[in-house]
């Protein structure tokens, strides 16, 4: 019966590489939802770094106009000062 022992060595052969096929498979199909869930992940973060680089933009610009606004009321209030000590003081010349 060496027919049926070769047969039934060759059947476990097939058997096994069937399971190994059966692996990698679930394997790749694991690693490729684990690619997608990244690619998903990448996308959001990327769609945040945009949001957060407009918000930072627009803080900065709004910075820079009170800047300019608070030194245009230092200026004011500078020469408000000046008028006004001239207005109660008795000029000199």
């Amino acid at each position: 019966m060496v027919a049926d022992d070769e047969f039934e060595r060759s059947e476990a052969r097939l058997q096994a590489a069937v399971n190994a096929l059966s692996t990698a498979i679930e394997t790749r199909v694991a690693r490729e939802s684990v690619l997608v869930d990244t690619e998903a992940v990448m996308q959001r973060m990327t769609a945040d770094r945009g949001r957060l680089a407009r918000e930072l933009d627009n803080a900065l610009a709004r910075a820079e106009r009170l800047e300019r606004v608070n030194r245009e009321v230092s200026h004011r209030l500078v020469d408000a000062m000046e008028r006004v000590r001239d207005v109660i003081s008795p000029s000199e010349s």
